[in-house]
C-alpha cells in the first residue's frame, strides 16, 4: 500500500537530540518500508529518514514549538503533497481538521499527549473522520467518551542500541527540565540511596530553561553530574552503564519511550506506579514501581535484576517489527472497509493490569 507519514514542523524525523514522537514517526517509515510498502513523509525539509518525501516542506523550526500558525502551514503543504496515496497516518492535531484534506483517502490520526479536557474535544471531533490510535490503555481510560480505534504501544529498533554492562556505579535520568518529568525527585531519590546521579535532559524552551535555572541548579552537587542534553549514541551508554534509570514521573505520561529505551540497554527502570508505566515496566522483573517515596527503597532491588530479560523483553513486547505490524494490521481493516476493532472497555482493560 502507499502509505502517507505526516510529522510535525518542528523538529526533524528523526530527531537529533529528543523528539519522542519524531523518533516514532521515523521508526514507522522505516519499518514501513521494510515491509515492502510505500511511503511518502510529510516533515521538516531537513529531516534525515530515508524515505521519499513531500516536496516543499519548510525546515525544522524548533524555536516555533507548539505554535499553532507553525503547524498550520505545515499542514497545508503535507497534504497539497498527499493526494495520491491509499491512507494518511497523521501525527499532528491540526491535520485531521483540515478542510482541505483529500476525503477520499482513510485518515488515520495517533493521540501522542494526554487526553485532557481540551484534547478531548479535539479527538472527539477528529473521531468522526479518522480512525484514532492510542499509545497506552491508560490513556485512553482517562477519556472513555473518546471513541479510540486501537490502542498500540510504541515500539523501537533494537538494532541500533548495545546492551550495557550497568558497571558505571551511578543512576541515571533522561528528560526534560519540567516538574512533570521528576527531576527534582531524582535528584531526591539518588542522594537517599547514596548513589551519584547523572543527568540528560532537554532544556531548550523558556519554562525549561527557568526550571531548571530556579529550581534544579541551585541544589546540585557533588552527588549529581549534569551532562546536559546528548544525542543517541551518548544516551545509550550512560543508560547501559547505570545501576539502574530514574523514571519519577509526576503525571500520568500516556507512554515513556525513554523506559523502553532504557531496558534496551538492559538497564531496569525505578520508577512511579503512574499513567503508563506498568503497561511498560513489570515491577520485580524489569524495574519497580511505586511512589516517590519508595522509590530509594527499590534500588538495589532493581540493580539485582537479570538485565539480558530487560532487553528481551523490548525484543518480544516493544519491538518496531510489532509496532509496524499493529498499524498494518489497522490500516488494511480500514482499506478493506471493515469497521476497525475497537477497544470493548478501556477502563477494564487498564484496571486488569
Amino acid at each position: 500500500m502507499r502509505i502517507g507519514l505526516v510529522a510535525g514542523p518542528w523538529i526533524t524525523v528523526p530527531p537529533m537530540t529528543y523528539g519522542g514522537t519524531e523518533r516514532v514517526v521515523d521508526s514507522l517509515a522505516r519499518g514501513f518500508t521494510a515491509a515492502g510498502h510505500e511511503v511518502l513523509l510529510a516533515a521538516p525539509s531537513d529531516s534525515g529518514c530515508p524515505v521519499p518525501k513531500v516536496a516543499g516542506m519548510r525546515p525544522s523550526i524548533p524555536e516555533e514549538l507548539n505554535l499553532t500558525l507553525s503547524e498550520l502551514s505545515h499542514v497545508v503543504r503535507a497534504y497539497a503533497g498527499l493526494d495520491e496515496v491509499d491512507i494518511i497516518h497523521d501525527h499532528t492535531m491540526a491535520g485531521p481538521l483540515y478542510l482541505q484534506r483529500p476525503e477520499h483517502i482513510p485518515l488515520v490520526t495517533t493521540i501522542h499527549g494526554p487526553l485532557n479536557a481540551e484534547a478531548k474535544d479535539v479527538y472527539s471531533a477528529i473521531a468522526q473522520k479518522a480512525a484514532l490510535i492510542a499509545i497506552s490503555r491508560d490513556q485512553c481510560s482517562r477519556a472513555p467518551e473518546v471513541p479510540v480505534t486501537r490502542v498500540i504501544h510504541h515500539g523501537m529498533d533494537l538494532s541500533s542500541v548495545p546492551t550495557g554492562s550497568g558497571s558505571g556505579g551511578y543512576l541515571c535520568f533522561v528528560g526534560r527540565a519540567c516538574p512533570d518529568k521528576g527531576l527534582l525527585e531524582a535528584v531526591m531519590i539518588a542522594r537517599e540511596a547514596g548513589i551519584p546521579l547523572r543527568i540528560a535532559v532537554k532544556m531548550r524552551e523558556q519554562g525549561e530553561i527557568r526550571y531548571f535555572r530556579e529550581v534544579i541548579e541551585p541544589i546540585l552537587g557533588p552527588n549529581e553530574d549534569f551532562v546536559g542534553e546528548v544525542d543517541d549514541a551518548a544516551k545509550y551508554k550512560l543508560m547501559g552503564e547505570a545501576v539502574a534509570f530514574l523514571n519519577p514521573i509526576q503525571w500520568p505520561e500516556p507512554f515513556g519511550l525513554v523506559m523502553i529505551e532504557s531496558l534496551a540497554t538492559g538497564t531496569p527502570v525505578v520508577g512511579t506506579l503512574i499513567g503508563s508505566a506498568p503497561e511498560i515496566i513489570e515491577h520485580g522483573r524489569t524495574g519497580c514501581l511505586g511512589s516517590t517515596g519508595q522509590l530509594a527503597g527499590f534500588i538495589q532491588q532493581a540493580a539485582g535484576l537479570d538485565r539480558n530479560v530487560c532487553r528481551r523483553v523490548v525484543a518480544e513486547r516493544f519491538s518496531e517489527e510489532r509496532m509496524v505490524n499493529d498499524h498494518l494490521r489497522l490500516f488494511t481493516e480500514l482499506l478493506d472497509g471493515r469497521m476497525p476493532a475497537g477497544v470493548p472497555d478501556v477502563v477494564a482493560l487498564h484496571q486488569n493490569l
